[in-house]
């Protein structure tokens, strides 16, 4: 295991100790500047929202410069951090990995080969690799097909050996399950796209041309692995309320509803169940598409022997290039194979128990106390994870000084950017606000639980590190009461005094879909 030299260690005992008096009132040698105690009358205002009666909110903002706390409200507090578990994972990542960390995916062959025919099995291997795509099993397959294989006689053994076979977090909920955010985890897997959400398929609905036909069902990518049950029906007018529904231990999806002649074709991302099985049907009918038949079964999780013989392979981008999709687009299942990755490459056991210990142990490095915190998977899905405030603010000021912190900084979502390869779940937020283009922020979101933690920089030119942690609310959304705050500290100055602002800044309203969702959430984009 990895550790931090001791000295390094020492310069962290500023850090340390604004996470360990979290809860306190803040205490400075002198009495708060008039900019500061408007500073705190404003967040106070924000949180005093009634969106926010009843519930549970932990503040807190710290410079990074000096590890002074500008501002607490229930650091300590133990709280469901959402998406902002990945701020863990990712750093952990990039230090215990390395940013040059690629995944590898193989194809080999054991048994006796003459000319063209391979007595024996094809063993197509999984690194873990969430962003393999169609594409690339084709290249595998053209790869094996330029070997001069043409027939193997034995099986297509799918190796996905490297992570062991928990497919879903154990503390999941079963309605998360249909959707891309719940894929299951293998180290052999599939995206249908650069979104990059592996063990999902795209299901795509075109209209009839006449009323009573159904609708055109097809996927993404195609696939024998997936059933359409097609129950649907276009319509001569009307709205499209078509569903698209997987059921649990099931691969066939049941299309129901309408769609009107002449509407825009209606898609949805499914999951799959196991996706080795799914990678397999991809790399098999790209195997035949090449002139390459196998004539044995397709067999799944089989590991690939010793002395079998290379004949392909595909690496990932480096690691410091997927940060971009995983934290831009808050990707679930990167966050998971991650963990897996760093339990297998730090103790060969690539398993989550295996990860989240040497996560712990990478955080406990840097000066979060890990004691006040849980965390129980990679992506934060899990409503077991309690992760105070005060935590994540000791965190963001620490990494500040690695060597990859660039890289993962620029990562982050950045406020109001509509580029969404740049603003990512921030695209939508904070418009034309001193915060645009100025947050560089992880979201979190799950029902009754809302998260922001990162970095702004002041009025002032400083860097400050903020994370807002809200829970146990009844209303549809308090995402504004975080963009809110993180517009305040970037209007905050101290060199004016007189017109730092107490009176709450608004908050440009994030746009919504026609059915009332959010944009910054929406897939695929429609606003």
């Amino acid at each position: 295991m990895h550790r931090r030299l001791f000295p390094r260690a020492l310069a962290l005992a500023a850090l340390v100790a604004v996470a360990a008096t979290a809860g306190a009132p803040t205490a400075t040698a002198e009495a708060p500047t008039p900019a500061r105690t408007r500073l705190t009358a404003t967040i106070d205002t924000i949180l005093a929202d009634s969106r926010l009666a009843g519930a549970q909110a932990g503040v807190v903002v710290v410079d990074t410069a000096t590890g002074e706390t500008l501002y607490d409200r229930n650091g300590d507090r133990r709280l469901v951090p959402a998406s902002n578990t990945k701020l863990l994972t990712s750093t952990a990542a990039l230090a215990l990995l390395g940013p040059g960390h690629r995944f590898s995916t193989t194809v080999s062959t054991d048994g006796r080969r003459r000319a063209g025919l391979v007595s024996g099995n094809l063993y197509l291997r999984g690194g873990g690799d969430p962003t393999m795509l169609a594409a690339d099993y084709d290249d595998l397959a053209t790869q094996v097909a330029a070997t001069g294989v043409r027939v193997v006689t034995g099986d297509l053994v799918a190796d996905d050996t490297r992570y062991d076979d928990a497919r879903l977090g154990s503390d999941w909920t079963s309605d998360d399950e249909p959707y891309y955010y719940g894929a299951q985890v293998s180290a052999l897997t599939v995206a249908p796209d650069t979104d990059y959400d592996a063990g999902t398929a795209i299901v795509h609905a075109t209209p009839a041309t006449t009323a009573g036909g159904k609708p055109a069902v097809t996927m993404t990518p195609p696939n024998g692995y997936l059933r359409i049950d097609n129950r649907a029906e276009t319509v001569a007018t009307g709205e499209t309320t078509l569903s698209f529904e997987r059921a649990h231990g099931s691969n066939t999806v049941v299309v129901t509803g309408q769609i009107a002649v002449g509407a825009d074709p209606a898609s949805e991302w499914v999951t799959v169940w196991e996706p080795t099985g799914y990678a397999a049907d991809v790399f098999r009918a790209a195997l035949r598409r090449h002139g390459v038949r196998v004539l044995g079964r397709t067999v799944p999780g089989r590991a690939t022997p010793a002395d079998a013989t290379p004949v392909a392979r595909h690496d990932s981008m480096a690691l410091a290039e997927l940060m971009v999709p995983f934290l831009k687009l808050s990707n679930n299942g990167h966050a998971e194979v991650l963990t897996k990755e760093i339990g297998r490459i730090l103790s060969g056991s690539g398993t989550w128990p295996a990860g989240l210990t040497a996560i712990s142990e990478y955080v406990a490095d840097t000066g979060m106390n890990t004691g006040a915190l849980r965390q129980r998977d990679g992506s934060g899905l899990s409503r077991r994870n309690m992760i105070p405030p005060a935590q994540f603010a000791a965190l963001l000021a620490t990494v500040r000084t690695e060597p990859w912190f660039d890289a993962w900084y620029a990562a982050l979502p950045v406020a109001g950017n509509a580029d969404r390869s740049v603003g990512g779940t921030l695209r939508s937020r904070m418009r034309g606000t001193a915060a645009a283009d100025n947050v560089h922020a992880k979201t979190g979101s799950l029902t009754g639980a809302s998260s922001l933690s990162g970095y702004v920089t002041d009025a002032d030119g400083h860097l400050l590190a903020f994370s807002v942690v809200l829970n146990n609310y009844l209303a549809s959304s308090v995402k504004g009461l975080e963009d809110q705050i993180a517009i305040t500290l970037a209007s905050y100055t101290e060199r004016d005094p007189g017109a730092a602002r107490q009176a709450p800044p608004a908050a440009p309203d994030t746009p919504r879909t026609a059915e009332g969702r959010e944009c910054s959430w929406v897939k695929p984009i429609t606003c």
